[in-house]
């Protein structure tokens, strides 16, 4: 067969497999024409999810009648002219291919009036066959009607969905978008009847924080109430929006919407960054929900790579990863027990750190959660003593009846007497311990309600952060042995050890392989001395052993593996469950969560605490009705 040059119509419809994959395409591709236009208000009218009819209407700019014909022209864009436009583009279409290839697979009429024209113009095109351009009656702005999608390639139609499938992919790619450019009014029928509509406002939209309310109309009230700002540059690069907090997570990534430019985009290494970042706090096979926007010099992206534009190729991914991956990182390393997601993001909560010990950035040795325990004390300490120990944690003199061991508000069975004035004024946020729970839970009276805290899940956390503080500043301390400890092993773990030495020294450990199965420890690290420390160090051969081989504390991985490492020791140093705790003891343990980074969750992401509101406890027992 000869070489000959392919028809238009062809052509346009073999790009139409490449732009046009189902109706939510069109409305993708038409829309963000609408967008590129200055449209504030975009009418969306859909007939069996998009399959019978799609028509958008936009109060953009308009399309002079001469130009008309040049629109459904193949390569035809008023966006770009040379190659430095086409690297520092930032409009949302600029190929030219759309609205030609939806022509050619689609009954298509689409009727523009610019502001200076006197009457509007429309041109119709029936698979691919161009018309002519004819005046007609319309307001300012263009309006693209699609009929009968795929009439003419019924091998593409029969690949449609039902019509609420389509329907729901048009409503998620509109639910980005919305999310994307809170200042443009969205309105969306089906079948005639109003289906969606997100309000839009350029103007209160400053004003009023309107991207808080679209937040919550277009993904609910729950990721809103749960939502960590986020904004910060450097490098050129700004990454701001909204993380949810651990607690609130997904088993999908439904909610997880990346921006580059104000462009909806998917990004592998990106998605892996947050997905890092989350890796400390999150429950395992769970997933993190975001809305972020990257925002960088359109010159350091190609957004030319995909036909659609839903992928992106960066001109450095690593920076890139880096900069999201210690963002991020950073953010939810302030969360804290007993804040709301809103102070996550400012300074509010290193005011309620003031004045309490080791909690400086240079300090790298952590607060001793006992400050005032003694072994050889009974269990009732000191009145004098307990006040000395509360100062010190709470950093101001608490209330009598606390320091003496009765809770706020009296003992249980006075639990609706009110809280004295000065107590309620110097309540911390996980408030003051009441009770100990089966030997698992601490019970405490905060100002609001109840809180109930997993001691061992918090305690762990709190082991970790102390772990991986004082690693990465001045290193593990150590305590000597008074009688080294010999242990019997297996003769891989008797190799583990002595192959890393290095690393087991750096993690607070002196071993030695002793024989064929065996190993001498002489030191332990200083934190975790009080523990079962030959069960500790089985349990890091273990971690060791499974890394393959190589030193987890070098190469690729080197963040990671030192943090499964010191997360097992943590494991280890954690108070146990059915261990009884004094209520000092309690006590200590709240002001420690309040000050130790993203102490919400474990080291495995599991909640560490959970808070009840007195109007929530008033439901359970119909109080009030």
């Amino acid at each position: 067969m000869s070489i000959r040059p392919l028809p238009d119509t062809l052509i346009n419809q073999i790009a139409a497999g490449e732009v046009v994959e189902r109706p939510a395409s069109v409305v993708k591709e038409l829309v963000e024409n609408a967008l590129d236009s200055g449209a504030r208000r975009v009418d969306i009218d859909l007939e069996e999810g998009g399959a019978r009819l799609i028509r958008v209407r936009d109060d953009g700019s308009g399309i002079s009648p001469e130009e008309l014909p040049l629109a459904v022209s193949r390569h035809a864009t008023s966006k770009i002219a040379s190659l430095d436009d086409l690297e520092g583009v930032l409009t949302l279409g600029f190929r030219g291919e759309a609205l030609p290839s939806i022509a050619s697979v689609s009954r298509f009429v689409m009727t523009s009036r610019p502001a200076d024209a006197e009457h509007g113009s429309s041109l119709e095109v029936g698979g691919g066959q161009v018309g002519n351009v004819a005046p007609k009656a319309h307001p300012v702005g263009t309006t693209v009607e699609v009929r009968d999608l795929f009439f003419n390639v019924p091998a593409r139609r029969k690949f449609l969905r039902a019509e609420r499938t389509e329907l729901s992919h048009i409503e998620e790619w509109l639910r980005q978008l919305a999310l994307a450019r809170p200042d443009v009014e969205l309105r969306v029928s089906h079948n005639g009847k109003p289906s969606r509509r997100w309000k839009g406002d350029a103007d209160m939209l400053e004003k009023a924080g309107l991207s808080d309310l679209r937040l919550h109309e277009t993904l609910g009230e729950e990721f809103a109430k749960n939502a960590i700002p986020v904004d910060h540059s450097g490098a050129g690069l700004r990454l701001h929006g909204w993380i949810a907090e651990p607690s609130y997570n997904r088993a999908s990534t439904d909610q997880q919407y990346l921006y580059c430019n104000g462009r909806a985009i998917r990004d592998r290494s990106v998605a892996h960054a947050v997905k890092q970042a989350y890796s400390d706090v999150l429950f395992h096979g769970r997933q993190p929900a975001y809305v972020l926007f990257l925002e960088l010099d359109p010159r350091r992206v190609d957004v030319n790579v995909h036909p659609a534009k839903h992928e992106v190729r960066f001109r450095d991914s690593r920076l890139i990863h880096d900069f999201v991956y210690r963002t991020l990182q950073s953010v939810l390393a302030r969360t804290r027990a007993g804040q709301p997601a809103a102070l996550h993001g400012g300074q509010q909560e290193e005011r309620l750190v003031a004045g309490v010990p080791g909690t400086g950035e240079g300090d790298s040795q952590p607060v001793n959660p006992y400050p005032w325990h003694r072994p050889q004390s009974p269990l009732g300490l000191q009145v004098a003593d307990q006040r000395a120990g509360l100062a010190q944690l709470y950093g101001a003199q608490p209330p009598a009846e606390v320091s003496a061991g009765v809770p706020p508000g009296g003992l249980a069975g006075a639990g609706s007497m009110p809280l004295p004035a000065s107590s309620e004024a110097t309540l911390p946020p996980l408030g003051y311990a009441i009770a100990q729970l089966h030997g698992i839970y601490i019970l405490a009276e905060s100002s609001a309600g109840l809180i109930v805290v997993d001691m061992h899940a918090a305690h762990e956390r709190i082991g970790y952060e102390k772990l991986k503080r004082a690693h990465d500043g001045e290193g593990l301390r150590t305590q000597p042995l008074l009688v080294p400890a010999t242990l019997a092993v297996s003769e891989r773990e008797a190799e583990v050890a002595e192959r890393e030495a290095d690393v087991l020294e750096t993690l607070g450990f002196e071993v030695t392989r002793s024989g064929p199965q065996s190993v001498t420890m002489r030191s332990v690290p200083a934190l975790l001395a009080h523990g079962d420390v030959e069960a500790l160090l089985r349990d890091v051969l273990a971690d060791l052993r499974e890394h393959g081989g190589a030193s987890p504390l070098g190469g690729i991985r080197v963040s990671a593996a030192r943090d499964e490492l010191l997360s097992t020791m943590a494991c280890h140093g954690a108070v146990r469950a059915n261990r009884r705790l004094t209520l000092p003891e309690m006590n200590a343990l709240l002001r420690e969560m309040e000050i130790t980074e993203r102490s919400g969750q474990c080291n495995h992401g599991r909640p560490t605490w959970a808070h009840f509101s007195l109007a929530e406890i008033d439901r359970w027992f119909l109080r009030g009705r």
